[in-house]
């Protein structure tokens, strides 16, 4: 073989030397280094030994069998600290800054965290109008939340600098979330910088598949996953925990945390490595701290009368909050009098501090909260459900002053939120809308566009209830669950559980059972020379003073049956795991109280059928149909909309409407029929429009298109001489279908919707036969505790009920010659396949074997499921009326009482006669009823009399078959 070499092109090689690469200084990477090179690197080939160039510094370790790389000094060199960390090909920058003013005058740490996803992390440009980004999206700001709360507490007291934390995902393979990633990148970040921190940090995720834990899991197996926890902690201590689960036991709860301890300080050691490399030396900021002076000045003068108000419990929250300003303003002025500047300039911040000493003291040595209750008792509940029956579903719930109104909105499919995230699913069909008025608190303020706050507790709600909704393919709606927080005294986000759950319920969704939550809080008291916790309590449902005065806020909320999410914020410097794992108890046996509480408001999903509240219906159709509806670019679509005030979504192969009431859901049903039709049923009625008049009827459009003769016999009860006299072209009618011609037209009649008039009798056998049905929808409408159709529940009625002769009128679908002869052929050479007819299996097998959408009418014993095969199986063996034949000769006529003639087609319902046994099968009789027509009898439950070919029978007409065939019933002359 052989091979060209590749000459290089003449123009860049007589290129003049100052036009050349190498004469501007750049070169490439070689070894870690990468810059401009020096003159003296330009005059020879090898770099010179000594010259610093852009040092690049790498740890790589493994946890979980993930090869894990962190980095610094490639990119970002200005920043104070900037650190990449990739898993696989997901790569995330985390960089930090400190702001050089003055901190004086602030009591705070302003710590922002910035987390951003950018769409060239996967390859794509934003699908926005201006082809950027806009505002962080939720997903940002809980990925800024999850970095946040565990760094928040390692840095020192008394540091108010500025700080910013920014990250970015540079690179996204779609495996792996790249919040965890930005979590530990922030933490050696911070280690590299020369901003004051006590980390670092681990932080991990733990997955759980068919009961084992999987560590880092990726992104489709936390599809498979009941587990989804992310755990950050010291190398000895718990500094965050954040679950979504589908109510896992407190005792696995706890193994998994147990676990993600010792995997997330693996993330540790590398960061120290990295950090004794690149990392800078910690500067000396100046810590705003309080005077021991100040301190002990204040806490004479404020700590009595601070402990007489908050140790008595008939103080409510804003009494106690005016009590504390007064004695403010007491000390305030004690101060002005000694001319005491420096501790006027920190009075608030000393006021808290000597608060914070009062109540904690207490609740350590005496077991007794600001209110009065015992350190597991939880505030006085109270539920409602349904007190705005106008909406989809709505509930109030109240714990102690802690109020909050949920209400439940249903939508379609197609009203999922969109979500534009690097990884997950593109769309989320549940969401939870979390709103904090400013008049929940009594306070001035005004709305502002997404508030990180607002977004994580109603993200963290949304987790808990997520675990009890039904299945997509069960419950294919969008749902937006709205919480309006009324009055805040802590757990409002807890409480926005509990009220959901019942909002859920009251809406009729099939959830599975209630979900509540409770915040656990802490009180320790440390060690005055090792500080390690010499003594702690745990508070259970903490009110938003001790949430402040605390040391953690522990949410958890969960089922009977497990826990379903939690989220745990930590004040001080890390919680041992023990202690962390020693809350969930109490937090289990407050979530049982709360339960039963709400079960006895509302124990199971309402039905909306008594009231004119929305409604939701879902529609199969084809394709082809469903595009014919849309109309050219949903013309026809949006002018349905317009007119009936409904929203309609389209899916594959799925219409899903959503009305306001039931008067809407008609209307909207009532246009779609006529524009895409419905399966055509003998007595269902339907609306038409008048397309042309003949001498013999008038012809009708209906059903999306079809043709129907309207006889002119079928006009009116009475007689009528000209069509036009009734009807006229372009008139609106409802008419009622009664079959078909013997050419195939549809045969529809007006007469038969109309009332008859008084002593006018009638002999049109089909017009008594026909059964006035409605057409069934799979309409949402859930009753008791489960999701059933109307269609089922019409179904359920029949099942139930008993009709008596002449009550019930056959449903007979109307079928085209073809398909009928075709299942004539197909039957009879089963039957011939099968000679053993009289088998009882045989009969079940051939009943299967008639199209599943048949109706099929009940005897007048019973309408259950066996009845119905075994008419079906006896129809199948008899020749359709009126054109069979019997294998006895009979005369034409029958002979009823009192030997009046009938002929065949005046058999109608009573109709009594003297019947003979043709044939004998395990479930019924096959009867010659004379004139070439058979009929069928069905056994009655105890009927135990012997039958024999040619016995006779007195029997009535009590019903029709699915394909005309009577069905006989025995009766007594005597």
């Amino acid at each position: 073989m052989a091979y060209v070499r590749s000459r290089a092109n003449p123009l860049l090689t007589t290129l003049p030397h100052f036009l050349t690469w190498r004469n501007f200084g750049f070169r490439t990477v070689c070894c870690g280094r990468l810059g401009f090179s020096t003159q003296s690197q330009l005059d020879s080939d090898p770099p010179v030994a000594g010259t610093k160039v852009l040092d690049v510094f790498k740890e790589e370790f493994e946890i979980g069998s993930r090869l894990i790389t962190l980095e610094t000094g490639k990119i970002a060199r200005f920043a104070n600290g900037a650190a990449v960390l990739g898993m696989g090909e997901t790569k995330v920058l985390s960089t930090v800054t400190s702001a050089k003013g003055d901190s004086s005058g602030r009591d705070f740490l302003p710590l922002t965290v910035d987390y951003q996803e950018k769409q060239f992390a996967q390859g794509l440009i934003p699908s926005t109008y201006m082809r950027r980004e806009g505002a962080p999206k939720e997903r940002e700001l809980l990925c800024g939340r999850i970095i946040d709360r565990p760094i928040r507490p390692l840095f020192p007291a008394g540091f108010y600098h500025e700080v910013q934390v920014m990250a970015s995902v540079l690179s996204s393979d779609g495996n792996q979330d790249p919040d965890v990633l930005a979590a530990n990148a922030t933490s050696a970040a911070l280690m590299l910088s020369d901003i004051p921190w006590g980390g670092p940090i681990g932080v991990v995720r733990i997955g759980r598949i068919g009961g084992q834990f999987v560590v880092n899991p990726t992104v489709d197996e936390l599809n498979l996953s009941d587990l989804n926890l992310v755990y950050a902690c010291t190398r000895d201590k718990t500094l965050m925990i954040d679950v979504q689960a589908r109510e896992i036991s407190e005792k696995d709860l706890e193994a998994g945390l147990r676990l993600a301890h010792p995997e997330a300080v693996k993330y540790i050691d590398p960061q120290i490595r990295l950090a004794a490399k690149a990392g800078k030396s910690k500067k000396e900021y100046r810590l705003s701290m309080l005077s021991e002076s100040t301190l002990e000045k204040v806490s004479n003068l404020a700590a009595a009368p601070i402990e007489a108000v908050f140790t008595d419990p008939n103080y409510g929250k804003f009494e106690r909050g005016e009590a504390l300003d007064r004695i403010t303003q007491d000390v305030r002025r004690a101060l002005e009098e000694e001319c005491d500047e420096e501790s006027l300039k920190v009075l608030s911040k000393a006021v808290d501090t000597v608060r914070k000493k009062v109540v904690r003291k207490r609740i350590i040595a005496e077991g007794f909260r600001v209110d009065g209750r015992q350190l597991d008792e939880v505030r006085p509940l109270y539920c409602e459900a349904g007190n705005l029956p106008v909406l989809h579903g709505s509930a109030l719930f109240s714990r102690g002053d802690t109020q909050v109104l949920c209400t439940v909105t249903l939508g379609a499919p197609s009203d999922a939120q969109r979500l534009d995230s690097l990884v997950g699913p593109p769309t989320k069909r549940f969401m939870l809308h979390y709103s904090f008025p400013p008049f929940c608190t009594n306070e001035v303020g005004k709305r502002t566009g997404l508030n990180r706050r607002e977004v994580g507790h109603g993200t963290l709600a949304e987790k808990a209830l997520l675990a009890v909704l039904p299945p997509e393919d069960d419950f294919p709606y969008t749902v937006r669950v709205n919480s309006e927080v009324m009055a805040s005294d802590g757990s409002t986000s807890m409480a926005t559980v509990c009220g959901g759950s019942m909002a859920l319920m009251d809406a009729g969704i099939p959830v599975r059972e209630h979900v509540a939550g409770v915040s656990v809080g802490l009180v320790t008291e440390l060690d005055p020379i090792s500080g390690e916790i010499a003594d702690y309590r745990i508070l259970t449902d903490i009110l938003g003073l001790e949430d402040h005065l605390g040391d953690i806020d522990f949410k958890i909320a969960g089922t009977q049956k497990g826990v379903t999410a939690i989220q745990l914020d930590i004040k001080p410097a890390g919680i041992p795991l023990d202690i962390v794992c020693e809350c969930l108890e109490p937090a289990r046996k407050a979530r049982f109280q709360i339960i039963d509480h709400m079960n006895q408001e509302i124990n199971a999903p309402h039905t909306q059928l008594d009231r004119s509240s929305p409604r939701l219906a879902t529609l199969k159709y084809s394709n082809d149909v469903l595009r014919n509806l849309i109309g050219p670019l949903g013309a026809v679509k949006s002018k349905i909309e317009e007119e009936t005030g409904a929203r309609m979504s389209v899916g594959d192969g799925t219409l899903t409407i959503i009305a306001k009431n039931q008067s809407v859901m008609d209307k909207v049903l009532e246009k779609i029929d006529f524009l895409v039709g419905r399966e055509i049923e003998v007595g269902g009625i339907y609306k038409g429009i008048v397309t042309s008049i003949k001498e013999y009827g008038a012809f009708v459009e209906f059903n999306g298109g079809q043709q129907g003769l309207l006889h002119i016999s079928e006009l009116s009860h009475k007689p009528v001489s000209r069509v036009s006299d009734v009807v006229s072209v372009g008139q609106q009618l409802s008419l009622m279908c009664i079959g078909l011609d013997v050419r195939g037209n549809i045969k529809l009649s007006l007469k038969a919707t109309l009332p008859r008039p008084e002593g006018m009798e009638t002999n049109d056998a089909a017009e008594e036969s026909v059964l006035d049905t409605k057409e069934t929808r799979n309409i949402w409408a859930p009753v008791g505790n489960e999701y059933t159709t109307q269609e089922e529940q019409h179904s359920a009625e029949l099942a139930t009920s008993k009709h008596e002769v002449g009550e019930t009128k056959p449903s007979i679908l109307i079928r085209s010659a073809t398909e009928c002869d075709e299942e004539d052929k197909s039957l009879s050479q089963s039957s011939k396949r099968n000679p053993k007819s009289g088998n009882g299996s045989e009969l079940g097998r051939k009943s299967k074997s008639l199209r599943s959408h048949d109706a099929v009418p009940s005897t007048p014993s019973t309408s259950s499921h066996l009845a119905q095969d075994v008419i079906d199986s006896l129809s199948s063996l008899l020749i359709p009326f009126p054109h069979g034949k019997s294998k006895k000769s009979k005369p034409s006529v029958l002979k009823e009482a009192g030997d009046k003639a009938v002929t065949p087609k005046a058999m109608k319902l009573g109709t009594k006669v003297t019947a003979t046994v043709d044939q004998i099968r395990a479930h019924g009789l096959v009867l010659d009823l004379g004139g070439g027509l058979r009929g069928m009898y069905r056994f009655e439950k105890d009927d135990k009399r012997d039958y024999e070919i040619g016995d006779e029978l007195r029997v009535a007409c009590s019903s029709f078959s699915s394909r005309g065939i009577p069905v006989m019933s025995l009766v007594d002359d005597e």
